[in-house]
């Protein structure tokens, strides 16, 4: 599995420079909120993603004053040889990705190389939020294990911004609309398929997740609804024609579907507290990570964003010996509080390095 042993990181975000040398095993970040430790988690999350975990535009990564940020990472491979990866980006430009000193010939060549799971914070949007932020998250996590799903992803979305620009045009062209229709047939019946399938496979893993997390009597369930229940996209586009040159816009398709997530019957955003909440999402976030470590054979990296909030000591050892007890791979967590942090990784493991943060700065302790 791909280990992060270096990654060096200028100008992105609050880090001004900065060269840090992992653990192959549990790296801790601790500091005060606000101080870059999310900072550093994202910039390896960008090594993976080649974007941001939490900017929609690369134009808030760019550290105050500056017009360029790089990161850069050696990873230890699969095969036992270092790899580097190194990414640049332009205020303007095209951003550049390189391996070994070599360019991609495209940047979706990269997904995949350095499969990634991250548990955040930010992860209640998909719980409280809109569909978006659950296909989203789908969309990340089978692109990461299926270069032809992500390929699929891509085509859809450009076929359906054509479509949309045909529907707003003054007068519609219905033939090429069907055309439209036909050729999105194809990316969205694998997307669909794809999909269903991956709600089928995670349910039953987070629902254990959870069990074994709260320790408790919820249950709770995952279920996938699409317009593509009904039928092949291109009829449910025929059916829908006059709607969609009355509002202008595609109104069905694979880019509304939804993953609804309950707990005893009940939407968890409704009914959920939020250690209910947060146990859920830790718990799908870890399903995610046991389905990419069995498509890969080997174990994805684990980032845990101050994880540890809103749950109460007794869930935070059960997340901790789930974590070290069940062939996780590397491991990045961050925490402001660092005595409860060490106190429970110091009781689970020896392997493992300390980082503190400071105004993005960062030192590692105890060498």
């Amino acid at each position: 599995m791909p280990v992060l042993e270096k990654i060096i990181v200028s100008d992105f975000r609050n880090i001004s420079f900065q060269e840090l040398i992992f653990s192959p095993k549990i790296n801790c970040i601790s500091g005060n909120n606000g101080e870059g430790k999310t900072n550093l988690l994202d910039a390896v999350w960008y090594l993976s993603m080649t974007k941001s975990a939490f900017a929609a535009s690369d134009r808030f990564n760019f550290r105050y004053g500056t017009d360029e940020f790089s990161i850069s990472g050696t990873y230890r491979m699969e095969n036992g040889l270092d790899s580097r990866f190194a990414i640049k980006v332009v205020s303007g430009g095209e951003k550049k990705l390189l391996r070994d000193d070599k360019p991609y010939g495209r940047i979706s060549e990269h997904i995949g190389v350095l499969p990634i799971v991250m548990v955040s914070p930010a992860d209640t949007a998909l719980v409280s939020e809109s569909g978006e932020e659950r296909r989203r998250f789908v969309n990340s996590v089978l692109s990461q294990m299926d270069r032809e799903y992500l390929t699929a992803v891509q085509q859809y979305n450009r076929l359906l911004l054509q479509r949309n620009r045909l529907l707003k045009e003054f007068s519609v062209d219905r033939g090429l609309l069907s055309a439209f229709d036909s050729r999105m047939k194809g990316p969205a019946s694998y997307i669909y398929e794809s999909r269903k399938k991956f709600a089928a496979d995670i349910a039953p893993i987070v629902s254990g997740y959870y069990r074994e997390l709260s320790g408790g009597g919820e249950v709770v369930s995952i279920t996938y609804r699409s317009d593509l229940d009904g039928g092949p996209v291109d009829e449910i586009l025929s059916s829908s024609l006059e709607k969609d040159v009355a509002l202008r816009y595609t109104s069905c398709g694979v880019h509304r579907d939804d993953f609804i997530f309950e707990m005893d019957t009940y939407p968890i955003r409704r009914c959920g507290s939020q250690g209910q909440q947060k146990s859920f999402l830790v718990s799908l976030k870890f399903a995610q990570y046991d389905i990419m470590k069995r498509s890969y054979g080997f174990a994805p990296a684990l980032l845990l964003d101050d994880v540890f909030d809103k749950l109460d000591m007794s869930r935070i050892s059960n997340l901790l010996s789930m974590v070290t007890g069940n062939g996780f791979g590397q491991i990045f967590i961050t925490d402001s509080n660092k005595v409860r942090m060490s106190a429970m990784v110091d009781s689970l493991t020896d392997d493992r390095a300390y980082f503190d943060c400071r105004a993005g700065n960062f030192e590692r302790l105890g060498l």
